[in-house]
């Protein structure tokens, strides 16, 4: 039995606090200002800690990266886009652009390099996929969401200069100090992956506590949150399904095969978090990453069993 992720336990407790206690007036300015330096400081270090070697040294295998990226950012889309316009009435407007905004991410990098290395799958095209993807991501998501959700807002003057200065302007800097500093972020992973996730629960909750305010919970019964959770399982299921056809229609082996199953159905609540509370208004920020926050559980319980399946199927082949 797979234990509860201590993090999505943190994750609830702070869309729990936020119900019982949202921030409100002064501390609201103020809390927004740390989150976006938090968020600075999260793309900083993505910078440092994703490698631009690993990327180099597996480009060769460039249809099994063209495939990870294309289900990344083209399947996922097409996907999302499809769903909505078979059963608009499902959800409520901004919980469908929060679905539509998932499709839009990049893939994770920890999850899908953890997981393959359970599977006995190809490790290295892994870290190369997510780490590609990532990178890809920052520049490609602004787009997609803009043309996917075509909302006037989203891709604005504003909007670019926030992403500049909030993501690539960080990254881009974590880039150039990565000689430097990869060693000692090597070093101190624990303490980088505290500071990682406690930015994010930060700014779940900053998001939660306006979508209170604005009344999420009056807006979404049960109903609509159980159909919230059919959409993301159906929408893993869907791309699990079609990842695992397109690697045997390609002839991948089995290793192969397993790493985009395992990267290109994933979406990052790393970098899904941040960019929501860059591109969207304060006031739906809690709508849009409530199905990222379902999904990112979903994700890691389904492709865990994936990862057993094959490490199971590679044990018995040696």
């Amino acid at each position: 039995m797979r234990k509860i992720d201590p993090f999505l336990t943190a994750l609830i407790c702070a869309v729990l606090l936020a119900t019982v206690l949202p921030c409100k007036g002064n501390a609201t300015l103020i809390l927004e200002y740390v989150t976006d330096a938090c968020i600075m400081v999260m793309f900083f270090m993505q910078g440092i800690k994703l490698e631009r070697r690993a990327i180099l040294e597996n480009m060769r295998n460039w249809k099994l990266q063209g495939l990870v990226l294309a289900c990344t950012f083209l399947l996922f889309p097409l996907l999302g886009v499809s769903l909505h316009a078979l059963a608009p009435g499902l959800l409520d407007s901004n919980t469908w652009l929060g679905v539509l905004f998932l499709c839009c991410l990049p893939s994770t990098v920890q999850s899908s390099i953890a997981l393959t290395s359970l599977a006995n799958g190809n490790v290295a095209a892994s870290i190369c996929a997510a780490t590609l993807s990532n990178i890809a991501g920052i520049f490609i998501t602004p787009v997609l969401v803009s043309v996917v959700l075509h909302t006037q807002g989203v891709w604005s003057a504003q909007a670019i200069t926030d992403i500049a200065v909030q993501l690539l302007l960080p990254f881009v800097a974590g880039q150039l100090f990565q000689s430097v500093l990869h060693k000692w972020v090597h070093r101190n992973k624990k303490i980088i992956s505290i500071t990682d996730r406690s930015s994010i629960l930060l700014v779940v909750y900053t998001a939660f506590s306006h979508a209170v305010v604005e009344g999420i919970w009056s807006k979404l019964d049960l109903q609509s949150i159980l159909s919230l959770v059919a959409i993301d399982v159906g929408l893993l299921l869907l791309v699990l399904l079609i990842t695992l056809l397109l690697g045997k229609a390609c002839g991948f082996p089995s290793r192969d095969e397993v790493s985009l199953i395992l990267c290109g159905s994933k979406k990052s609540l790393a970098s899904g978090v941040p960019m929501a509370n860059v591109l969207f208004p304060a006031s739906i920020a809690g709508f849009i990453i409530l199905p990222l926050i379902l999904y990112h559980q979903i994700q890691l319980f389904l492709c865990t069993l994936i990862a057993r399946h094959y490490h199971t199927k590679h044990s018995s082949d040696v």
